[in-house]
């Protein structure tokens, strides 16, 4: 069974130093040992901006894709080949800009595999611009005066479009993330995983200290149960979406694979592509 170490490469990260990711990259290397995954089992799909270049930092099958489009990606790699693990990856803004329809509906349709979004509420790769994420009030080389636009709570999103497995983290916490990823990974299902993951170049008011003060930890509510939709959507409100912790899970509801009539068990990839004329003969008559 491969260690974590065994989901190492030689290409090294070129994250700034005390960026949020590098937490991210080894929760996710952790996570995937953890659960009894070889590298081969697991493909890694990210998009554009300093969270895609995740994919190139893991020792697995890897796919850097162009901006906001890591999910219908990620969708196409699951159903070619279920047997892999598949863990989509992206920032803010990759997953809930430009990328914030596929988002949706990916969510709605849920395919077994995990989104992990590293939140830093601005634009890093392209120097600091407000994102979606960013505060009201919050100033950037896009917004001098102080954004005007309210923040976007992708926690209450992902609730209203139906999601089966909804968390929250802060890339400090390596442990709870790690348990978090793992959770995800074993859902049947699509998971969401929100991590805040301070940016230390661009963004001076989401710091890590700021996120130390204003985080809302559920293991501090031994009452809390996440199988509890209408409790979950008030907790997130009630905390402005600052909470962490497995915010909501459903069991009940079956994965996307399972329901397409016809779906074959065995992996697209290893199935004999070949019809017999008889088959073909049929299949174009449906267009008929």
């Amino acid at each position: 069974m491969a260690t974590f170490k065994e989901f190492r490469n030689n290409v090294k990260p070129n994250w700034c130093p005390g960026c949020g990711d590098f937490s991210i990259q080894a929760a996710i290397q952790r996570a995937a040992a953890n659960v009894g995954l070889e590298p081969e089992d697991v493909a890694v799909i990210s998009g554009i901006g300093c969270s895609g270049r995740i994919s190139g930092y893991i020792h697995a099958y890897g796919f850097h894709g162009i901006h906001g489009r890591a999910l219908p990606i990620a969708q196409g790699v699951k159903l070619a080949n279920r047997e892999l693990t598949v863990i989509a990856s992206g920032g803010d803004g990759d997953g809930f800009a430009i990328g914030m329809g596929h988002t949706v509906h990916a969510i709605r349709r849920n395919l077994n595999l995990t989104y992990i979004v590293m939140d830093n509420q601005i634009y890093g790769l392209t120097k600091g611009q407000t994102s979606p994420r960013s505060g009201e009030g919050f100033k950037t080389k896009s917004t001098p005066q102080g954004s005007i636009e309210s923040t976007l709570s992708p926690l209450e999103i992902a609730m209203s479009a139906g999601a089966t497995f909804v968390a929250q983290s802060f890339s400090s916490d390596l442990k709870g993330l790690t348990s978090l990823i793992e959770q995800g990974i074993q859902h049947d299902g699509f998971s969401l995983i929100n991590v805040f993951s301070p940016c230390v170049t661009f963004n001076k008011i989401n710091t890590y200290d700021w996120f130390k003060e204003n985080i809302v930890k559920l293991e501090d509510f031994p009452e809390y149960d996440p199988a509890n939709r209408m409790q979950a959507m008030n907790k997130i409100m009630e905390t402005e979406g600052m909470l962490t912790g497995l915010i909501y899970q459903d069991k009940s509801r079956r994965s996307y694979e399972n329901l397409i009539p016809g779906f074959k068990e065995q992996a697209l990839a290893k199935q004999n592509a070949a019809i017999t004329e008889e088959e073909f003969n049929q299949l174009v008559a449906e267009f008929k």
